[in-house]
């Protein structure tokens, strides 16, 4: 059998694996004014990054997705924040909850590294330790639906948001940097 083949069968068994193991129940608890929890995961570059610990000083966007399919979503904002031009760090937080995920992190991290132009590698934050307790801290019903929450130079939730990419959501973003 081609190599290329089972390659790709074995990556479509994974991810079918990986997703029949999701489940997406969490309500979610983000308090606006409240500290964001801390957590850590790897940039694509292979820096850990504690969040918000690491961010301390400047206000940071934050923009989670929890499955492949939410990439659409992020990239509506990722484009948005950029034609508004907001000058803010922003982080795209790919987090992924489970054991079995863990066991195939390089596997992951590199298909999206060959997605990601490499200047980008930096601003990915991918959390896999923390995974479960970040869900249940933004909530991941509607999975597709990136979370985008600003955290203040404190490391304080100032804004979060849940329910897919709006206009008027990204307004309600830029209204905190102008």
């Amino acid at each position: 059998m081609n190599t290329s083949v089972v390659k790709n069968f074995s990556l479509i068994t994974i991810i079918a694996f990986l997703a029949g193991c999701a489940s997406y129940d969490y309500p979610g608890e983000v308090e606006l004014g409240a500290p964001l929890i801390s957590f850590t995961g790897q940039s694509l570059e292979g820096e850990t990054i504690n969040i918000p610990n690491d961010l301390a000083g400047e206000k940071t966007i934050l923009i989670f997705g929890y499955v492949q399919d939410s990439q659409f979503d992020i990239d509506r904002w990722l484009i948005g924040l950029d034609m508004l031009e907001i000058a803010a760090p922003v982080y795209e937080v790919p987090t992924i909850k489970g054991m079995a995920p863990r066991m195939f992190s390089t596997t992951i991290d590199n298909g999206m590294r060959r997605g990601i132009p490499k200047e980008l590698w930096k601003g990915v934050v991918t959390v896999y330790a923390d995974g479960d307790r970040v869900q249940q801290y933004t909530g991941n019903t509607n999975p597709n639906n990136s979370r985008i929450i600003v955290i203040n130079e404190q490391g304080a939730v100032v804004y979060f948001y849940d329910r897919g990419f709006q206009v008027s959501a990204l307004k309600e973003v830029h209204a905190f940097f102008k």
